[in-house]
This record gives C-alpha cells, structure tokens and sequence, in this order.
C-alpha cells in the first residue's frame, strides 16, 4: 500500500492514502541504522510503502519512495545532525515580520540560501502589516524590492485585518507549500485565516521582549477547500545551514549568480579578490548590501567543517 505521510510525532507516522484513507504507521526498524544522519528519516511530504499490520489499523512503513526534493535544518546550532523539515515540495514560503518579534534578515536569507540548495521555488510573506507605522512601511517597501530583484515572491498581508489574504491564497493553490518562520510571526493566526476551519491553536506574544511561543509542535500537511496543501512546521528559532558547499554559496544568492562568473578567479570567494565582478557590482549598488552582509555571516558561519583549508578566507 502506499501514501504520504501528513503527520509526523516521533515515532508515529500518518500517512493518507491516495482514496484519504488515514492510517497511522510505525518505521521498520532498518530504516533507523542505515546511517541516515537525520534525526527523522521519514519527513511529512514524503511518498511511502507500507504494509498493514493484522488486526491493530495500523501499519509498518517499510519503504520510503525517492524524493524529488526536501529542505532541511540542523538540529541545533553546533549539531552535525540535521533535521528534514519535509520532502517533496512544489514552494516553500518564509512568514517574516517587521513588528514584533522582527524576523531578521539574516533569518530569512539562510532559509533562502537553503531552498536555493535544494531548487525549491521560495518567496516571503511579511505579516502583521497592520501593525507597521510609516517608517516600517518604508522597511517593508525596500526590502521588498531588494527580495523581488532577487527573484522572489514576497506577499504583505495582515492576518487579523485581511488584508491580501486573496494574494497569499492565489499563491498557495493547486501546490504543496512549506510554510515555515519564527515563533511568534502569527503563522498559525494566518493559516487560520486563510482557512478558517483548520482552527490552529494560536498563543499570545510571552514577555514584554514580545518572544514567540511554540504553538505548532509537529509538522503537519493539511488539506486547503480551495485546492493545494499546506505543510505547517514548528516555529524554529534560529535556521541553521547544513549539508551545503561553501565553495557553491555564493550560487545559492540569484543576483551574485548575475555577476559571479565574470570574476578573474574561478575560486573567487567574493570577499578579498582583486577584479571580482560581484564586489564591483556591489560598489556600484547592484547587490544590496545587508544581502551581501548575509553572505559573509553564512562563509564564515561556525557550521563549516574546520578542516576545509582549501577554502579558508584571508
């Protein structure tokens, strides 16, 4: 038999099949010593193979079907395990804010620079915009610029006034979209809104720092009544890269990609090289530069092995 998995809680795996029957599976222990450096082999999204187990409903997923991609996160900040967030993804949207709690922009180019890794269309939604005041209304303009000259979707709505929620629901149909971000952003609060009979549990902001509260504790796909699916994730605090080469980063940045092939040096790192053509270009402001910041802050990131001295920046 076989299905995708809509649910994962640890151990227990959901999995709908294709005529929405639900049956809710264990993993087949070799999946767990085959080496996968994953703390989840099985992820929602994922296409399986299962057999039914007599007499219980429930079924052994014996087989995980070939992904034709995922997206991942590490563990934790200094963990060399990684975390798949979901697998076989149509887009992957980031929810961002400029109020409170801000969503750097740090936050949201590592989850770029990770769809770009795996070629999973990506765009931003900047919530809560009904809370914005004429100088973050002048943020939000200019960084919707600078995101959109880089090729991304970016859609500003309000959860709680409505405001665009036919744009964000034009965007999400007919697909399977990751909707991932901060805790705190108001996903849940805009899931709910876009589709109100889900009745996601939504928390209050804790503390006067205006930190988010986990409210969505495992991943889960849910079906959307216009068409398409959603994959609502937990909200992570921090988006840790893995599995990437630092000698390809400066690819997974679409205006560096314009540039980066007319520098002198094919092993150009874009920081110190005479004749780069991506410094040049940033010089003239054709690379904006809290993007080009980001890029420094990922090469320079802790999460690259030590041993890497073929690479090492001067």
């Amino acid at each position: 038999m076989e299905g995708v998995v809509i649910k994962s809680t640890g151990s227990w795996f959901t999995v709908r099949e294709g005529n929405g029957t639900i049956v809710n599976c264990k993993l087949k222990g070799i999946f767990r010593i085959k080496g996968i450096k994953t703390t989840n082999p099985v992820a929602v999204g994922d296409h399986v193979v299962f057999d039914m187990v007599e007499d219980t409903g429930t079924g052994i997923i014996k087989q995980i079907l070939q992904r034709h991609n995922y997206i991942i996160r590490k563990a934790k900040k200094l963990s060399k395990v990684s975390h798949i967030i979901a697998a076989n993804l149509d887009q992957a949207l980031v929810i961002a804010t400029l109020a409170y709690p801000r969503t750097s922009t740090g936050f949201i180019d590592r989850f770029l620079v990770t769809t770009e890794a795996y070629h999973i269309p990506a765009g931003i939604v900047f919530n809560k915009i009904d809370l914005y005041d004429e100088k973050l209304n002048k943020q939000l303009d200019d960084l919707t610029k600078v995101y959109q000259d880089a090729g991304y979707k970016c859609i500003s709505v309000s959860a709680i006034k409505g405001d665009n929620l036919e744009l964000l629901k034009n965007a999400l149909t007919g697909k399977i979209t990751l909707l991932s971000g901060l805790s705190g952003v108001g996903k849940s609060a805009l899931i709910n809104a876009i589709e109100p009979g889900l009745d996601l549990k939504t928390k209050e902001l804790s503390g006067y720092h205006k930190v988010g509260m986990h409210t969505t504790t495992f991943a889960e796909m849910l079906p959307l009544s216009f068409g398409g699916n959603i994959i609502d994730t937990p909200g992570i605090k921090e988006f840790g890269l893995t599995d990437l080469d630092r000698k390809k980063l400066a690819e997974r940045f679409p205006e560096f990609r314009a540039y980066m092939h007319d520098c002198r040096f094919n092993n150009c790192t874009h920081v110190h090289e005479p004749d780069c053509a991506v410094l040049n270009a940033l010089e003239h402001r054709k690379i904006d530069m809290n993007r080009y910041k980001s890029y420094l802050s990922i090469i320079t990131d802790d999460y690259w092995e030590k041993d890497e001295k073929d690479y090492r920046l001067k």
